[in-house]
């Protein structure tokens, strides 16, 4: 793209990425102008021609001298484009206003009305409505899927793929009904298909929304749940989550569609995991100038794909919890990484409470009172605290502590009542073997420990376990046997389980 106020004229890469075929000359002419034309239909201003571009020896030129080396689309320049522009007021995009602070429930009404006329003309017909179908939709999925493949174990780790893998497909199952009465609805439209923050203009007299997808009809002919969610996702990716609820929450009451919100998260998921094969693909390209820079805007996308699957879009409390020795600690930290959460430790908070540092045991005298019931109280009451602060930041948190008796469960499931979040709790179990295994290599080890827990209190500890069987369908069990990427994967796939219900 160059820009020659007040034009801007956009060339395409001569490519094949097999969902988008601009390889040869005659292929991007064609789709120079079905560009124009499709996006015509939500802002016809903006889009004027398909303009060829001439070579005469070195030189290029607009003017017809010479043979055809490429052809462009021709746009007028929207206002606020340079950052020079920025204090006229002219307006600006929907991820420039956002930054600034700028975006509200007024900016949200002005985008859903201008949808909503968009959709509205828009005639759906059977060649358009097949496209609905799970049939359909699992082209694309599987095909994300596969191009995605080469970056497992790089940008997206394994376990996150098979969790969003195990969502998607098992959702296309479970929700098949919800699938064909949408398509009896008549929500599947011809969409604009890439309606990011980046392709939405605002000034104070108009909302234009530009650059819908040409280069291929199916990433068009879609449920207008999935052309909202990639604008939800936006929002969320960029931290605002309050405004990608909102969004969602008004269109659905003004197109009275409210099946739209029980397969927004499906969508959401599938932006998510689209962007982040994008970025992936970018990142090695040869003329991609900071590969890394993609990679890390991947991984972020990956991240938030993981989360719609094991979680969907409102805060979550996932608590990890087990007997001592069962591993809980790394497999706490690990889910962590992998959602890009905070995790709080009740034997960090039990130590930084007492005073004690945290890689120092505590010293025999003083473990009754570190251990009585008035400090555990109050260790479960600071571990609560802090994991419900941090959802209003990160709007999902790990807590790792054993949680064995039923009062510091009850507790849990209180305040999370009280806060109206999401619990989730994770029960971690290994055989006894392993339990007394790990715990005599703890015994060895100087330093780094944390945990007061040895061999010689296993007995202790696991007869005033309390399983957690009062949890129901709040809990996951899972063995904690195999590898730790093995248990991690177990957690997130029947995470990924839950969501598809």
């Amino acid at each position: 793209m160059f820009i020659a106020p007040p034009f801007v004229f956009k060339v395409k890469k001569p490519v094949n990425l097999g969902f988008l075929d601009f390889s040869s000359l005659e292929k991007r002419r064609h789709f120079c102008q079905r560009e124009v034309e499709l996006n015509r239909r939500l802002c016809p201003e903006a889009y004027l021609e398909v303009v060829p571009i001439y070579r005469t020896g070195p030189d290029f030129s607009f003017k017809a001298d010479g043979e055809i080396a490429e052809y462009c689309v021709k746009m007028r320049e929207l206002p606020y484009s340079w950052p020079a522009r920025r204090s006229l007021g002219e307006g600006g995009f929907l991820r420039e206003l956002l930054a600034k602070g700028l975006v509200g429930e007024k900016e949200i009404n002005r985008v859903i009305s201008r949808l909503h006329r968009f959709y509205q003309s828009e005639t759906p017909n059977p060649e358009i409505e097949q496209w609905g179908t799970p049939e359909k939709l699992k082209i694309s999925t599987d095909e994300n899927f596969a191009q995605v493949q080469p970056f497992v174990g790089k940008i997206i780790s394994a376990a996150a793929f098979e969790a969003i893998r195990h969502f998607t497909n098992h959702f296309y199952v479970a929700n098949e009904k919800l699938f064909r009465d949408r398509i009896q609805e008549h929500r599947i439209r011809d969409c604009h298909g890439d309606l990011h923050l980046d392709h939405i203009h605002l000034t104070p007299k108009a909302t234009t929304i530009f650059d819908c997808i040409e280069f291929n009809d199916r990433f068009r002919f879609i449920d207008i749940a999935n052309d909202l969610a990639f604008l939800a996702m936006d929002f969320d990716f960029e931290g605002k989550h309050e405004l990608g609820n909102l969004l969602l929450r008004k269109t659905a009451r003004e197109f009275g569609d409210p099946g739209m919100l029980k397969v927004a998260n499906f969508y959401k998921c599938y932006r998510a995991f689209v962007r982040g094969k994008v970025e992936s693909i970018q990142a090695t390209e040869k003329e991609t100038v900071d590969p890394q820079a993609h990679e890390k805007q991947a991984t972020r996308y990956f991240c938030l794909a993981l989360r719609y699957a094991v979680s969907g879009s409102e805060p979550l409390v996932l608590v990890v919890m087990g007997r001592v020795g069962t591993g809980k600690t790394t497999v706490a930290k690990q889910l962590a990484s992998e959602l890009d959460w905070p995790v709080f430790s009740s034997d960090e908070i039990r130590k930084t409470l007492a005073g004690v540092p945290l890689t120092e045991r505590t010293a025999p005298e003083l473990r009754d009172k570190m251990y009585s019931e008035r400090m555990t109280k109050q260790t479960y009451k600071k571990l609560l605290e802090h994991g419900l602060a941090a959802l209003e930041a990160h709007n999902g948190v790990v807590l790792d502590a054993t949680f064995s008796s039923w009062a510091n469960r009850k507790l849990l499931r209180d305040a999370c009542i009280e806060a109206s979040v999401h619990l989730q709790v994770v029960e971690v179990d290994v055989d006894s073997s392993q339990i007394k295994h790990r715990l005599k290599a703890r015994d060895e080890k100087t330093t780094g420990e944390i945990s007061d827990a040895r061999l010689e209190d296993v007995e202790k500890l696991s007869a005033s376990y309390e399983p957690p069987s009062e949890l129901g369908l709040d809990l996951i069990h899972v063995s904690a046997n195999d590898a730790i990427s093995d248990t991690v994967r177990a957690v997130l796939t029947g995470l990924a389980e839950k969501q598809v219900r």
